[in-house]
């Protein structure tokens, strides 16, 4: 290279300045085994034209147009880079024929290495390239035109041209859109060198190499292209800044980024220009796959914070071989190559082990803080607020479940496989978490009764159990031995708060029941209005409970209604001999049940299960014929299966007027028809009879 140093030190071919010792039109080199380099003396820069002028002159006539590099340029059957506007003009008669034969003949002449040194300043790479090749093959079959050019001189040339074909596919992502000309020239030159390497393979063994053939440039060019994707992928000051990232954060986002807007130019504009099989696609995204995956592995295998083993997982799952397919066009030539994932297997599960473990315990942390905070939100004794009339905790009613919501939707981002493994990890964290808010919910209840907003309080907390019902039965197969857990635990701490809330009132009930066996039944009428006014006015306070609660604390007060009435007749009070009497209070009991089920349902109780019992009862008051006593009691029994012996033995002493053995076949009648599978609710099992 240092001998064709004067060829670049000046000018566009690089002749140094002063005309003397100029190489003429005619004049050929004195010793052609000497260098270019050495035998080119120096010129005036004034008389460069003029000698490269006669030159031309002296090698051909060519067209002006001949080996213009344009990207309209096309490869010639006989592997030419001639436009295809550059065919000679038809001469005409004998003198046109004779002229275009000469101009042929003199065209066979190959140019000199200084005027392929032109066509590389001129960027015409493919010309040069084939000039070249020309001038290689006269040297090796020491041809006339041979004699003239020493390998040597070939050799530096073709650093040059190497030199500059490699910087321009060096740039292709650059040029594929500034210069597509420039970067097509040096592809042309590439495809040419490989073929004849190919050619020369094919006609000579391959013990029989020469020094400088095959040359491998298609080798080079893999060599070049890998390291083209290596910069860019490490040059991260093309690509903006973003504050919430951290350095390895920044990293992806940068190899990400360049990896796909690169690729894409490789569809749209490179891949066009290399022959098939060449994998022009392939190649290049196969080395920046293994530049993203060496850097990511590089990544897992250091000390990494939770928040990026989070974005490295997101990578290597979702990202990466999501994002890189939004693009039609990529998407299909990224299907051919399936470049696979960006980590190894064992070293992605012990990043998502690691990132498990670490969401379970922040998750379980949050939970732990929310808890903390709320309770004392209670001991601040203040009213909660009121959500669409109901009272709310928004901390558990909201913060608890998004909590762990949010933790299954980030980890479902990174694959379903891990969405499921942390649900299922949260779904068994969130009983132990419920066990707490139940301990500390009964805490409350104990210590703090004297609280202005104690029972306000009590109905959020139940509220709040909504949230966490709704969820589980969303979230939770039937099968699943955490969700009865859950619901258990809700149930407690519902019951609970139901028990408190019904305290004051059943216990204001209990005396004005006693009236109906105190009275035997005279004014029950008058009673039971009490007992419903007295119940309506607690009632009102019950409305602050979201509707589910607020129905079932309804229902809790209609059976309480029901069963105490059911309790003042089995006391034994009251006995009657005659039908008459009977029948009167079969229809006072009828009335009572009438208005107890009209006052229950108006207020919303859903429980009409326990409509008929009082009735039944009451029937089996007035009715007189022993098989149709025996009927009713088959009917009541087969309705509230949960009725024993002494439940019916202690209602029939009201019937004073039957005899002992009558009973018995009563009772034996019930013995015989008793259901064998268990109650869809209890009534009568909650009753004890003395």
């Amino acid at each position: 290279m240092m001998k064709m140093l004067p060829f670049l030190q000046s000018g566009p071919i690089g002749i140094r300045s002063g005309s003397e010792g100029c190489i003429g039109p005619n004049r050929q080199f004195e010793n052609p085994s000497a260098s270019v380099a050495e035998q080119v003396p120096a010129c005036s820069e004034s008389s460069v034209d003029e000698i490269w002028s006669r030159k031309q002159e002296k090698m051909s006539e060519r067209p002006a147009g001949a080996c213009r590099a344009s990207r309209a340029s096309s490869i010639t059957s006989n592997e030419s880079c001639i436009s295809a506007g550059d065919s000679p003009e038809k001469g005409r008669g004998i003198t046109g024929i004779l002229r275009n034969a000469f101009k042929k003949i003199k065209k066979t002449k190959p140019p000199s290495v200084k005027q392929v040194m032109v066509l590389i300043g001129e960027q015409k790479l493919c010309d040069a390239t084939q000039h070249l090749i020309t001038l290689e093959k006269n040297l090796s079959s020491k041809s006339e035109e041979g004699l003239n050019t020493s390998q040597e001189d070939i050799e530096s040339v073709y650093e040059v041209l190497k030199h500059k074909v490699f910087s321009v596919l060096k740039d292709s992502m650059l040029l594929a859109k500034t210069n597509p000309d420039l970067l097509q020239q040096a592809v042309e030159a590439l495809k040419e060198q490989d073929r004849e390497d190919q050619n020369y393979m094919s006609e000579n063994p391959p013990d029989q190499n020469k020094q400088f053939r095959p040359r491998k440039w298609k080798e080079l060019w893999m060599a070049t292209v890998k390291e083209s994707v290596e910069a860019r992928m490490k040059d991260t000051s093309r690509t903006p800044i973003n504050e919430n990232l951290s350095a390895v954060g920044q990293n992806l986002l940068h190899m990400g980024k360049t990896m796909k807007e690169d690729l894409t130019v490789i569809v749209k504009y490179i891949k066009e220009l290399y022959p098939p099989e060449f994998n022009v696609f392939s190649i290049y995204a196969e080395f920046y796959h293994d530049y993203f995956a060496s850097q990511a592995k590089k990544s897992a295998e250091s000390h990494l914070e939770d928040k990026d083993i989070y974005l490295l997982l997101s990578w290597v799952h979702n990202i990466y071989p999501k994002d890189m397919r939004k693009d039609h066009a990529l998407a299909k030539e990224l299907d051919k190559v399936k470049l696979g994932s960006l980590l190894p297997s064992s070293l992605s599960k012990e990043l998502e082990k690691k990132y498990l473990d670490s969401e379970e315990v922040t998750v379980k942390n949050s939970l732990s803080k929310c808890l903390d905070k709320e309770t004392q939100r209670w001991k601040e004794d203040k009213e909660p607020e009121k959500l669409n009339g109901h009272f709310q905790s928004e901390l558990l009613g909201i913060f608890v479940i998004q909590s762990i919501y949010s933790g299954q939707k980030r980890a479902q981002d990174i694959s379903s496989a891990v969405g499921e493994e942390l649900t299922q990890r949260l779904l068994k964290e969130l009983p132990a978490f419920l066990r707490s808010y139940r301990d500390a919910f009964e805490d409350f209840k104990e210590k703090s009764k004297k609280h202005t907003h104690y029972k306000p309080i009590l109905i959020a907390n139940i509220n709040n159990c909504w949230n966490f019902r709704e969820y589980t039965e969303k979230n939770m197969a039937e099968k699943d031995d955490g969700k009865a857990d859950i619901l258990s635990t809700l149930g407690d701490i519902e019951n609970s708060g139901f028990d408190v809330l019904l305290q004051q009132l059943f216990a204001q009930l209990k005396p004005m029941f006693k009236k109906f066996t105190e009275n035997k039944w005279d004014s029950s009428n008058e009673i039971m209005n009490e007992i419903i006014k007295t119940t309506s006015k607690h009632i009102s306070d019950f409305r602050t409970l979201r509707d589910p609660f607020y129905h079932a604390i309804v229902e809790k007060i209609h059976t309480r209604l029901v069963k105490e009435y059911i309790v003042r007749l089995l006391k034994r009070k009251v006995s009657l001999k005659t039908p008459a009497q009977q029948q009167t209070l079969a229809q006072q009991i009828s009335k009572n049940a009438a208005d107890l089920e009209a006052f229950c349902m108006s207020n919303g109780s859903q429980a009409t299960w326990l409509n008929s019992v009082l009735p039944k009862l009451a029937e089996i008051i007035r009715l007189q014929d022993l098989g149709a006593i025996k009927i009713e009691v088959a009917t009541l029994a087969t309705t509230y299966p949960d009725i024993r012996k002494r439940h019916l033995e202690a209602f029939l002493h009201i019937k004073a007027n039957l005899s002992r053995s009558e009973q018995k076949s009563i009772l034996g009648y019930l013995a015989d028809n008793k259901a064998s599978t268990p109650p869809r609710a209890m009534l009568f099992s909650n009753i004890n009879v003395s």
